[in-house]
């Protein structure tokens, strides 16, 4: 059973005339450390919900797996922080390519950014769905009201997927990246088809969130928040349609913006 992604902290408020104290909702913080077939692959520093879709979603955006049903066993064992795997046929790639690392939930250099698993993992998008502008408006605003715990903590970032007119799975994490690999393994663990679906998205466009929306198979990435340079290259070579500052009824399409109807 997942465990709960806030803790209560007593704190002591101030509000610029008076001080008490109370107790404050804060966003939980999880190491869970990852073997793989008996070796330790990565841990990953992660909100302590849908683990299971989270190792799975991030096996396969490693490359490692390509469907839920080439992991044999999963056993997630909340009380020491280790999951274990055991792959259908065991895992025999260099290492070069996977070393071990700690991988974390802060923006910047918690990340690093794996060109080779990324050129064998990331998918050309050729999809022809289309969204509305209004219909990106209202997806990117039923993200942020379907988060409980952003509204309580403040400290998480949230992702979804769905069709244009409907929101299908909400993830929340502490790494932004680790909400886009829950939606991942979602898809996989559901064999839920992708490329008619858009993935919407509460932190920044990096080339990351990019490269993990070709990898899930999505042509239409939202956010909020700004975008990268690095990230509009390959969204421009990937095909993905990258749209962003999604805020009070206004937003900036980047990239591919034949897929955005606009109604006139």
């Amino acid at each position: 059973m997942d465990l709960s992604n806030t803790t209560k902290w007593r704190i002591l408020k101030y509000d610029g005339s008076a001080r008490w104290e109370k107790d404050d909702d804060i966003a939980a913080e999880f190491p869970l450390t990852l073997k793989l077939d008996g070796e330790e692959f990565a841990t990953l520093v992660c909100s302590p919900s849908d683990l299971q879709e989270l190792v799975i979603g991030f096996l396969a955006s490693e490359g490692v797996i390509r469907a839920a049903g080439q992991v044999k066993s999963l056993n997630i064992h909340e009380d020491t922080g280790f999951a274990y795997i055991e792959l259908e046929h065991k895992h025999t790639a260099s290492l070069d390519h996977y070393s071990k690392r700690f991988i974390g939930s802060c923006c910047g250099k918690g990340r690093q950014f794996y060109l080779h698993n990324d050129m064998l993992t990331a998918k050309t998008i050729m999809t022809r769905t289309k969204i509305t502008a209004e219909q990106c408006i209202r997806f990117m605003r039923e993200l942020q009201e379907s988060s409980a715990d952003f509204r309580s903590t403040g400290g998480v970032h949230n992702a979804a997927i769905g069709r244009p007119a409907e929101l299908l799975a909400v993830r929340t994490d502490i790494g932004r990246h680790n909400a886009l690999d829950k939606l991942f393994g979602y898809c996989l663990l559901h064999r839920l088809r992708t490329s008619d679906k858009v993935i919407a998205f509460s932190g920044r466009l990096s080339s990351e969130a990019v490269l993990k929306a070709a990898k899930i198979g999505c042509g239409i990435l939202l956010s909020k928040s700004a975008p990268t340079d690095l990230a509009l290259r390959l969204a421009d070579d990937l095909g993905i349609t990258c749209v962003g500052f999604i805020r009070g009824g206004e937003m900036n399409v980047y990239t591919h913006h034949d897929r955005i109807d606009f109604g006139n």
